[in-house]
């Protein structure tokens, strides 16, 4: 990149129109390395200690701390006020399909559930279990019929 004094040195420079050859000075060594841009200039590095030293107080840094954390917490609040509807109808949303599946399983069992209730009460399987248990029909002249209450009683002979 060019700047403003390699770009005028172009012009102040005389030129030479020979060969394109560097010149050699007698004295002067062709394999000594060039010197270094700001070789010369020698830095030196102090070192300070400050822990002595109290930092001053600074009122106003205090104040802008705190309007920054005030209105850092609103935004917030705004951003949660803002996204708690959505948030709100994401939630019922995943509730309403739980309670669907949970109402399908539901009805799954309910159906099982009456279908051994039909197996259990069948006749057949009735008949079978009065067998295995050895129960049999009482003859006509076993039967005792109990005494009901007395309205019973008055419905009876009517």
């Amino acid at each position: 990149m060019a700047t403003l004094a390699t770009m005028l040195d172009r012009f102040t420079t005389p030129h030479d129109s020979g060969g394109a050859r560097p010149r050699i000075l007698a004295n002067e060594d062709p394999f000594e390395v060039p010197a270094f841009p700001n070789e010369d200039v020698y830095l030196y590095i102090k070192h300070i200690d400050n822990s002595r030293i109290l930092r001053e107080a600074d009122p106003a840094a205090r104040q802008i701390c705190w309007r920054l954390i005030g209105s850092s917490f609103a935004f917030a609040v705004i951003v949660i006020a803002l996204l708690l509807p959505s948030l709100n109808r994401l939630m019922a949303g995943y509730k309403m399909e739980a309670l669907r599946q949970e109402r399908q399983r539901l009805e799954l069992d309910r159906a099982s559930l009456e279908l051994a209730e039909t197996k259990l009460l069948s006749p057949a399987r009735l008949e079978e279990l009065a067998r295995m248990q050895r129960f049999v029909d009482p003859a006509p002249e076993a039967v005792v019929y109990l005494e009901g209450n007395k309205s019973d009683q008055i419905l009876a002979k009517k």
